[in-house]
């Protein structure tokens, strides 16, 4: 007998429905829930989405295998908790807000209003909640969304807040000022995993500039992919062991002479063939020991800081500089891009911005003040090309980050940043990631080993609006630089010299930016402006989802989590 003579309306979408139907009726989710709730347990996380945006078929994919596990764990005859939770701050809600908003910048959320639009935040995360929970359902995807965890809860916060100033009160937690990847538009940094989403290959005007030696009559010859910085340019560094040469440019008395490395004399000069049969060929004069050249002074380019006397303007050594391409002789801006700044600190270096972090020139920047710094460079080689320093100009190929979230380009630049000592535990992660049953084995042993070996302190501050503030409050005295964090609300309540009503706290943004602290020192203590980075915020989930330590303490702490155990959705 067929399905078509058996059941002329049968179809397997129906019989889906119908055995969801049947589910819902009898409520076996709840009763199998309540069933199994005395056995040993598996423990499952429920990553949590951001609702604010409609599901998508990755999160389709994602719930089913998600489910697939669970299911199988209970009929081993586990129990396994699936309590729901939706991530609820950060930029994705941000800048869905400012779309429907038309605002462009953090400059017009300030203009708008913190307060508004932080509320308009909070409106528009549960926007396509009803499209999550019928995919939920339809898929078959057993889920507690009767009471799921929520980000944006106060419970919820608090459970952050204790996490971090446990953190705080083991020295785990320090402010540094260190070069990020920063996103001019969103006006916030970006963690590695958040970078490595947005690479693409671009083509960024090079160019390589001669930089007059003070009280010389040669030029070092200087190569960056990013005029942009040369305004904000403090010092050249050289490879103090490798050979350098001085160079004539043309064989004719009185000609112009340069400094780069030995080495790249042929492959520079030929890159000008290439473009003009004409150029001048060179002739090697002298040649210098790296060494030789470090401390000696040059002429800034541009007459930005006055102000700035030696070191500033001085040659320095790096062993960072290579001569595989460029010129041997790097120019440097510790304002922008890591290297840079360790060898400002290093040769106590200013580390002067010409650029604001929204990556438009500062007033101080003369005629580029307000431009944008892909629109600057333009002008920039143009004036170099005027002033007689600019040697050759070219087209360079690379591979170049960009916001994964607004597409705008990245810019590396010192901030100050708030960090956790992760690389404090990088032997102890290692240690239990080896112990993990990693499936397939290769996810262990190759992804996640190396990102371990080669993990960073962690960034968590964020300079936006709508997340989970940090809990740190700084003496605003002018010879006391305490910190103070909070880590609860009763804490909060009874610390605060204006605190506010238990009826209407709100741990957000702007409230708590309000709320004021008394120091040891007489002084007043206010909150660091920053927020939590999200991935931090969502992240704590485990703890904070049972708002942890302040309620189900022993439901928490009566969890383990066995290696080949630990299951964590996304």
């Amino acid at each position: 007998m067929s399905f078509k003579q058996f059941d002329r309306d049968f179809t397997w979408p129906k019989a889906e429905e119908d055995i969801l139907e049947f589910w819902d009726k009898e409520r076996i989710f709840e009763r199998a829930t309540e069933a199994a709730k005395d056995r040993e347990q598996f423990v499952f996380y429920e990553g949590p989405p951001t609702a604010n945006g409609r599901p998508g078929i990755h999160h389709l994919i994602s719930r089913t295998i998600k489910d697939m596990v669970c299911r199988y764990k209970a009929m081993q005859g586990f129990r396994v908790d699936r309590k729901g939770g939706w991530d609820t701050h950060g930029l994705p809600v941000e800048i869905e807000v400012e779309k429907r908003l038309g605002l462009k910048n953090k400059k017009d959320v300030l203009k708008y209003g913190v307060a508004e639009f932080n509320q308009q935040c909070r409106d528009s995360v549960f926007t396509y909640l009803e499209d999550w929970n019928r995919l939920t359902r339809r898929t078959a995807f057993w889920l507690d969304l009767e009471n799921p965890y929520v980000t944006l809860e106060n419970n919820y916060i608090e459970s952050v807040w204790w996490i971090l100033k446990d953190f705080f009160d083991r020295d785990l937690i320090y402010q540094g000022h260190r070069t990020v990847p920063f996103c001019p538009r969103c006006g916030t940094g970006l963690s590695s995993h958040e970078v490595a989403q947005g690479y693409e290959e671009v083509s960024d005007p090079s160019v390589y500039v001669k930089i007059k030696a003070r009280d010389k009559d040669y030029s070092f010859l200087v190569w960056t992919t990013t005029p942009w910085t040369l305004p904000s340019n403090v010092a050249l560094a050289v490879k103090s062991d490798a050979e350098y040469a001085i160079v004539q440019i043309g064989a004719e008395e009185g000609a112009e002479k340069i400094v780069l490395a030995k080495d790249l004399v042929e492959q520079v000069f030929a890159m000008l063939k290439r473009d003009d049969k004409n150029a001048p060929d060179p002739k090697i004069l002298e040649t210098v020991n790296g060494s030789e050249f470090v401390g000696d002074e040059y002429e800034p380019l541009f007459d930005f800081y006055p102000e700035f006397k030696a070191p500033a303007y001085t040659v320095v050594a790096a062993d960072f500089v290579t001569l595989n391409d460029g010129s041997g002789i790097v120019h440097i801006a510790p304002g922008f891009g890591a290297d840079d700044y360790e060898v400002g600190k290093r040769e106590g270096l200013p580390v002067p911005q010409a650029i604001e972090p929204n990556g438009h020139f500062k007033d101080l920047a003369g005629k580029y003040a307000g431009m944008w710094i892909k629109d600057a460079d333009l002008e920039i080689i143009k004036d170099l090309k005027i002033a007689g320093q600019l040697f050759k100009k070219q087209k360079y190929v690379h591979s170049y980050p960009f916001c994964w979230r607004c597409h705008s380009p990245l810019i590396y630049i010192a901030r100050p940043s708030w960090y956790i000592r992760t690389t404090q535990f990088r032997g102890a992660m290692l240690e239990s990631s080896q112990a993990v049953n990693w499936k397939p084995p290769e996810t262990g042993s190759g992804r996640m080993n190396n990102w371990l070996e080669n993990n960073i302190d962690w960034s968590i501050s964020r300079e936006r609006f709508w997340g989970t503030p940090l809990p740190f409050w700084k003496c605003e005295a002018e010879k006391c630089d305490k910190v103070r964090a909070v880590g609860s609300v009763e804490q909060l309540l009874s610390e605060a010299t204006n605190p506010p009503s238990v009826d209407e706290l709100d741990l957000h943004k702007p409230q708590m930016d309000e709320v004021t602290l008394k120091c040891e020192c007489g002084g007043t203590m206010r909150r660091i402006p920053e927020l939590c980075d999200v991935w931090f915020d969502s992240g704590a989930m485990p703890f904070a989802q049972w708002h942890y330590p302040f309620e189900n303490k022993e439901l928490v702490e009566q969890i383990t989590f066995p290696a080949d155990f630990h299951c964590r959705g996304d």
